[in-house]
């Protein structure tokens, strides 16, 4: 436990920064999963869409260091490569 007072003070601060944090990795994983879905079934027009609202939401994600950026950028670009795999 957190003896002095600016580490009694750190630990609220981390406290509501992981919540704030929790809150916007769930809402980048729904953007991703919206895009997968789309891919799924087949629909290029649905993905496409799903795409411009998710690589926004990676991108900030990395920026705000709840996923590293290249793991942000292996996302975009396999989700990419999938959609161009569905104009074939």
């Amino acid at each position: 436990m957190a003896n002095t007072t600016s580490a009694k003070k750190a630990t609220r601060k981390i406290a509501r920064r992981t919540i704030v944090n929790k809150s916007r990795r769930t809402q980048m994983r729904g953007a991703v999963r919206t895009v997968e879905e789309a891919i799924k079934n087949g629909d290029r027009e649905a993905a496409l869409k799903a795409m411009a609202v998710a690589e926004p939401e990676l991108m900030q994600a990395a920026q705000r260091s709840i996923i590293h950026r290249n793991n942000a950028s292996r996302k975009v670009s396999r989700l990419s490569r999938q959609i161009a795999g569905l104009a074939k």
